[in-house]
């Protein structure tokens, strides 16, 4: 029974890293970073890309 779920579990959570990546990078962050921390820390990532502020842009 476990195995059925963990495939479902691992999408939904491969989906919030790239959900979470392409957040990153519309706020001028590393997309791949993020996707990385978001792989560790799932919806936590999430969170915290939400709350910080977007990069100044750089001339």
């Amino acid at each position: 029974m476990v195995a059925q779920e963990t495939p479902g579990y691992a999408v939904g959570w491969g989906t919030l890293a790239l959900l979470n990546a392409g957040l990153a990078q519309s706020k001028g962050r590393s997309g791949l970073t993020w996707f990385l921390a978001s792989l560790l820390l799932g919806p936590i990532a999430t969170l915290i890309v939400v709350v910080l502020e977007r990069e100044p842009e750089k001339y």
